[in-house]
């Protein structure tokens, strides 16, 4: 397929750049391969890097790791807005409009990242000296470490706003071309290095080659997608726009890491260290799963960014819709199988020790799990349809909420009222997202429960609620694992009977084609 394709059709933008069910599923696939492959490279890689590097070197590197993969939330959001708005380009026909507003972006993300680089370079002797505890005889290689991942900053903001382009597009083929190789270099260089022979500093400066490749591998498919992006067309006028937008994405980045993780500084402070281990154990377990539904995410904000800005409120809804039944038969079997073996896999990955005193979290975390992956796509449709400041002001409120359940609950009954107190928060969470999602949308409470969703909500109902008795009444044996079995396919047969639709067999047949089929750059 063309690169140029894309741009082709006719005067109407809607036929310009049409968002097909195919394009999206086949999107969502490549987005969880891209996902899943460096993080299989990071679980086989990293035990090797520990024992070459040792652990204080370790830990130096894994600080490093964090600049490179998360300096982004400092970005104004502008990668996200620079998503937002070429994308509602395409969907209106305004192409001429595009190199405005990714030149825009992209020079405020080099000054950013210019002022970044110089505010870690001014903080490095403090960080390495006096905050961070780190061993004397390795000061020197921690510096200078620091003074490396500065030059990082401005390349992870610039190269968010030409990735950007890309999702904007729909060509997260291109993405994860670009990002798997480079999310697998950062693990992989650091064995490369030691085979070298290289410090700390000399690995650091191969994965930040690594990354300034993956840049201009970024800037390389942008022009050859738009091809007018060859000449500087930035506006100062434009920033006022991309900042409106991503400013309060940005917000919402901020406050999203503190009502993911202060549960376990509260069970710090109010319990112990060693509580925290029992508690995150089973919380890690479950973050992992969240690469489905983001893979989906990251396919559906460009689609609602375009359908928003044509003002398509039908296709939107039906987007809305058809994305809420897809989780449900993607998520509801996982849950089954973690619900009869929650105990077994503790035990397994853990040991028995920390399954018998982590169970009981991790099935409220299940919970929580399947609540809060319903929140994804209500979340992406409010920035879509351009209003991230509800997110944003949302986090606001629940943040104090948060603190006060915890300060209660976790005195009183310790790790299981700090899940329940997760729980709370994230059915508030995903209930008022959907809400806010539905008066954006136009979308109708009746429409939520229409015939096809409906029915995948009673089925998925119906089952769980058939598992969770299996795993009450009988201890887990070689029969109940065969029960399951059959409830897990009986499942799925009665989803695909009663809930799909022929534009959901076509996209499918759509989807498995367009991998049997060989496609091209040109």
């Amino acid at each position: 397929m063309s690169i140029r394709n894309t741009m082709k059709g006719s005067m109407d933008g809607a036929k310009r750049f049409e968002i097909r069910g195919s394009l999206l599923a086949r999107s969502t696939l490549l987005n969880f391969i891209g996902q899943v492959v460096p993080f299989l490279v990071g679980v086989v890689t990293i035990p090797f890097i520990i024992q070459g590097l040792g652990t204080e070197r370790f830990g130096l590197l894994s600080l490093a790791w964090v600049v490179l993969g998360y300096f982004v939330i400092f970005d104004l959001g502008l990668g996200r807005a620079t998503t937002k708005f070429v994308a509602e380009a395409l969907g209106k026909g305004e192409e001429e409009e595009i190199p405005r507003l990714v030149w825009t972006a992209v020079t405020v993300q080099a000054i950013l990242g210019l002022l970044g680089a110089l505010v870690l370079v001014g903080i490095t002797p403090l960080l390495v000296e006096r905050i961070l505890n780190i061993p004397s005889e390795l000061i020197g290689e921690a510096k200078t470490t620091f003074y490396l991942l500065s030059l990082s900053v401005p390349i992870v903001l610039i190269s968010s706003s030409f990735r950007g382009v890309l999702e904007a597009f729909q060509r997260f083929d291109l993405v994860n071309a670009v990002k798997i190789p480079s999310s697998a270099l950062t693990f992989l260089l650091p064995l490369v290095g030691l085979w070298l022979g290289f410090s700390l500093p000399g690995i650091v400066a191969l994965i930040l080659l690594a990354r300034v490749g993956a840049l201009t591998a970024f800037v390389v498919l942008n022009l050859r997608l738009v091809p007018k992006l060859k000449r500087y067309s930035g506006s100062i006028s434009l920033f006022p726009r991309l900042f409106s937008f991503g400013g309060w994405v940005m917000l919402s980045n901020i406050l999203a890491p503190f009502l993911r993780y202060l549960d376990r500084f509260m069970i710090g402070a109010l319990l112990s260290m060693s509580a925290v281990a029992y508690y995150s154990a089973p919380f890690d377990i479950m973050e992992r799963l969240w690469i489905i539904p983001s893979s989906l995410v990251l396919t559906l904000f460009p689609a609602f960014s375009t359908l928003g800005g044509l003002g398509h409120h039908e296709e939107t809804q039906k987007l809305f819709l058809r994305s809420t039944k897809y989780l449900i038969i993607l998520m509801s079997p996982l849950i089954f199988i973690l619900m009869v073996f929650d105990e077994p896999i503790l035990q397994f990955w853990l040991g028995r020790d920390f399954a018998q005193l982590s169970t009981t979290v991790f099935q409220i975390l299940i919970i929580i799990f399947f609540l809060g992956t319903f929140a994804y796509i209500p979340f992406t449709a409010i920035q879509g349809l351009g209003r991230p400041d509800l997110k944003a002001k949302l986090d606001l409120i629940q943040l104090p909420i948060f603190v006060a359940f915890c300060w209660w609950l976790i005195p009183k009954s310790g790790l299981v009222g700090a899940a329940l107190a997760k729980l709370t928060v994230t059915l508030i969470d995903t209930s008022c997202l959907f809400w806010m999602a539905k008066d954006i949308s136009g979308l109708l409470i009746s429409e939520l429960f229409s015939a096809r969703l409906g029915r995948a909500i009673i089925i998925s109902g119906t089952f769980s609620l058939a598992v969770f008795t299996l795993k009450v009444v009988s201890r887990l044996s070689f029969f109940n694992i065969l029960i399951l079995t059959g409830f897990v396919t009986a499942y799925i047969f009665l989803f695909l009977k009663a809930t799909m639709d022929e534009k959901d067999w076509s996209t499918f047949h759509s989807v498995l084609n367009s991998f049997l089929r060989k496609e091209t750059i040109t």
